[in-house]
């Protein structure tokens, strides 16, 4: 058993973070996204992984996630020139694939279920596919499928109009090497991509045994800034545990669930958990309230912020008005005068100085 993880595309919903970084290594709780993943497929006792990746920003992610020894795996890169659909990708990456039935993942999605129960289902029925489902209230903007009492997959739609049910495909898919000559026997759809969901209906088309699982747990796509601000909320509210390995002075407290990095120094600040710092940070004269994540290297002087993501090496200075729901790329720096609102919202790319006045 193999899998193939997606890590590709351009992240242009998530611009301008993604103008200067992959979106699948935006950290939540100072983790990349697509790290999750690869810790998800592992536990699940794969170990043998493709990902794709684009020319754009694949250099990025093979040297931030290496050749899979941290996770206990082996990686193999796998560049796809241009985004052409999973289909496509899955057509791109057949020389590592071979005739090993395999999982695909997408690489920007967060997953609480574990794969094994999955995988299980899938090889003890001796399946060609298996998709995993969800609920969801806006089936329109996804791949949506029709299917029976038994759970087999009678049909899907991409973004139907009217959809035959609430249940979204998630992005996450277990193929059969059958799924190659469903690829092959599909065309590019009307937005000029070869569509997975085509490539399943091929497979049902054909009578071949494609079924669906429901996920019990929560399934987050972080495509956009408020999707990435809630996974950082849900995986703070699920894992994280109280660790110090940091500097905190007497006129600070820290309540809640809190994890302080190696090096970082709390001056005169109070701090409510689920809250993560990273390491070598410098916190001075600040309130950081819940749901936050700091990443390493982040300077924060009397500054005011909550459920929010700010990314290495950071600077906020200075602000004392709140800071709520806003992600602050790499290296960007943030200053303010007097006289603010009470509450500043924001989506501040790498490299970005601003000054507010």
């Amino acid at each position: 058993m193999k899998a193939l993880i997606l890590s590709g595309g351009k992240g242009t919903r998530l611009r301008p973070l993604t103008y200067t970084g992959a979106k699948q290594l935006v950290p939540v709780a100072n983790k990349p996204i697509l790290w999750y993943g690869i810790e998800s497929i592992v536990a699940a006792g794969i170990i043998d992984i493709g990902i794709i990746i684009s020319p754009e920003t694949g250099e990025e992610i093979k040297e931030k996630t290496g050749n899979g020894d941290r996770f206990g795996a082996k990686i193999t890169y796998i560049y796809q020139d241009q985004p052409l659909g999973l289909a496509h990708a899955v057509k791109v990456a057949r020389p590592f694939l071979g005739d090993s039935p395999f999982v695909m993942y997408l690489g920007d999605n967060l997953i609480q279920d574990g794969l094994g129960e999955f995988l299980q289902v899938f090889t003890e029925k001796n399946l060609d596919a298996l998709i995993l489902l969800r609920t969801v209230s806006n089936p329109t903007a996804f791949g949506v499928a029709k299917v029976d009492e038994q759970g087999r997959v009678l049909a899907l739609v991409e973004k139907p109009k009217v959809p035959p049910s609430n249940l979204a495909l998630v992005g996450l898919y277990f193929f059969a090497n059958s799924i190659h000559q469903a690829i092959d026997s599909i065309q590019p759809s009307a937005r000029g991509e070869l569509e997975i969901t085509d490539a399943i209906q091929a497979l049902i088309n054909q009578s071949q045994k494609v079924e669906a699982l429901q996920l019990e747990g929560w399934w987050l796509d972080t495509g956009k800034k408020d999707d990435l601000l809630a996974a950082n909320q849900i995986i703070l509210d699920s894992i994280l545990v109280n660790s110090n390995q940091g500097n905190v002075d007497a006129q600070s407290q820290i309540s809640g669930r809190v994890t302080i990095g190696k090096n970082s120094q709390i001056i005169n600040s109070t701090i409510r958990g689920p809250v993560i710092i990273g390491e070598n940070c410098q916190i001075e004269n600040c309130f950081i309230g819940p749901f936050s994540s700091i990443g390493d290297h982040v300077i924060l002087q009397d500054a005011d912020l909550e459920h929010s993501v700010i990314l290495q090496s950071a600077q906020v200075i200075g602000i004392q008005q709140r800071i709520v729901d806003s992600v602050i790329g790499q290296r960007a720096k943030l200053a303010i005068a007097p006289q603010r609102p009470k509450a500043l919202r924001f989506l501040i790319g790498d490299d970005s100085q601003i000054e507010l006045v």
